[in-house]
């Protein structure tokens, strides 16, 4: 198992409108190597939209995935994002892990955002996802998520093998509840004794809701690492395996935390 080279990249998305934010992504990372997991904002390329009607994609035939597939290879590194996918006449806000060879693992957010009507046109997951790479286990995430600790609760199991390693959120969360983000996912990172990786966007969208950002990276004992507020940046950070066992070890909490 390795340190693990990773980015979030934090833009302004074209309100409903992919190939502009195609342009803009591979522009943004036009220049950047030796990345090893690149996460992108909720709905990456739409924006949060519940125009699910005109915009949603199928697995085998998505202009989204073929797009993150040809980036995962072109630079050698996963992918985790979310869009929208039509499937057995539901649709979904999903996420969508791509490996560099590209292979894709899904998960379908399990709390979808009744305040914003997203309960109403989009079906909830009902399954945690976690996926391997690289030797680390990460728990994928989609933003309104973020506000129910028991999707993520950590643990060591009979084999004594803590669940995952690092929790990846993808959202679109409004700038009005930004206290709500940094104190949530601070937590998270410390009752779970993990990483925490968050992707929001910046800007405003059509429904003239404001993003602040606050992309982040929080290790395991709650402390930020690294960040950016309001505007279009690549966060780049490298996780240390070392620095999370030591944290681990000395504090062993979660042995304490039963396994379901």
């Amino acid at each position: 198992m390795q340190d693990l080279n990773i980015a979030l990249l934090q833009f302004d998305q074209s309100w409903e409108n992919k190939s502009e934010n195609f342009e803009k992504i591979s522009s943004l990372l036009e220049d950047e190597t030796q990345i090893d997991l690149l996460i992108l904002p909720e709905m990456f390329h739409t924006g949060y939209t519940m125009n699910h009607q005109f915009l949603s994609e199928s697995m085998s035939n998505s202009e989204g995935i073929a797009f993150l597939t040809n980036i995962a290879k072109e630079k050698c590194c996963a992918i985790y994002t979310s869009l929208i996918i039509s499937e057995n006449d539901k649709v979904f806000n999903r996420g969508i892990f791509v490996y560099p060879d590209q292979q894709i693992c899904h998960y379908d957010k399990r709390k979808t955002f009744g305040l914003a009507g997203e309960d109403e046109f989009y079906a909830a997951g009902t399954q945690e996802k976690i996926v391997t790479y690289k030797g680390w286990k990460f728990n994928l995430q989609i933003c309104y998520d973020l506000r129910f600790p028991e999707l993520v609760a950590n643990c060591i199991n009979q084999r004594d093998q803590v669940k995952y390693d690092v929790i990846l959120y993808v959202a679109n969360w409004p700038d009005k509840r930004s206290s709500h983000w940094n104190s949530l996912l601070q937590a998270r990172a410390i009752e779970n004794q993990s990483y925490v990786l968050a992707c929001n966007r910046v800007g405003t969208d059509q429904n003239n809701i404001v993003y602040s950002g606050g992309s982040c990276v929080i290790n395991a004992l709650g402390d930020l690492q690294a960040n950016h507020l309001k505007n279009e940046r690549l966060i780049k950070y490298t996780l240390s395996i070392s620095e999370l066992n030591k944290i681990r070890q000395q504090l062993p909490f979660l042995k304490d935390r039963a396994c379901l």
